[in-house]
């Protein structure tokens, strides 16, 4: 359950319809925290860390909690279920995803991952596109084959306030056909090609991961999680 956080403008929404609206759209997930943790496929937090739904009376009603103390790297979600199952991403399509954030700190680390599976010469990008919360603010990257880092666009972020974020992302192992759709609060902010599918597939984590944080205590509040085909399906 979510408030809004943003309004998509006219001009916005002009370009939504006009390149992101297939006939057969459609809600693939939507990870209400009142379900619980079983919206995702898993949880990478060692413990004292936890992931767990909470209702802060702020209107919301439940919302996940991703709580990572001191001494640890990450405490994330990986993946979503569909149907008790894992969700399979596929390579040749376009998702969208949505979601609120909300951290304690301007020094979150990074708190969304499109991540590749595999490691070392299984994968050639680990993670294409990345957002962090760093030095009080936002930032999406590209990360191209070879460890180049690309930062697409930034913003100021103010701590313990929910943003929408929706990325729209089309998946391609080749960077001529691949790209990525960002908004932020109702207001397109980014749109980048490039290559967004590696070579064993990717999925998505969400919370808060780094190395930079492990002497950080971080907590990533999130609501409103949505994956669909079209904006329309997660922008709210």
């Amino acid at each position: 359950m979510r408030k809004r956080t943003g309004t998509l403008t006219a001009a916005a929404s002009s370009l939504v319809l006009l390149t992101a609206a297939p006939a057969d759209a459609s809600v693939i997930w939507d990870g209400d925290a009142s379900a619980g943790t079983g919206v995702f496929s898993s949880t990478l937090c060692d413990s004292p860390g936890s992931v767990v739904a909470q209702d802060n009376n702020d209107g919301r009603g439940q919302v996940f909690k991703f709580n990572k103390p001191l001494g640890l790297e990450r405490c994330e979600a990986h993946g979503i279920s569909v149907g008790g199952s894992r969700y399979t991403f596929k390579n040749n399509s376009t998702y969208w995803i949505g979601w609120d954030t909300s951290t304690n700190t301007p020094d979150a680390g990074t708190i969304f991952q499109w991540k590749s599976y595999g490691t070392n010469d299984q994968h050639q990008q680990n993670y294409p596109v990345l957002m962090k919360v760093e030095g009080g603010v936002l930032k999406l990257f590209h990360i191209e084959v070879g460890e180049k880092w690309t930062l697409k666009w930034s913003t100021p972020v103010t701590t313990s306030t929910y943003k929408r974020i929706v990325l729209g992302i089309h998946t391609s192992s080749d960077a001529s056909a691949g790209w990525v759709s960002a908004f932020y609060n109702g207001t397109k902010v980014a749109e980048f090609s490039g290559r967004t599918w590696d070579d064993l597939g990717n999925d998505t984590r969400f919370g808060t991961y780094g190395s930079e944080v492990k002497d950080k205590r971080v907590i990533n509040w999130i609501d409103g999680l949505k994956v669909g085909t079209t904006y329309g399906d997660v922008d709210g």
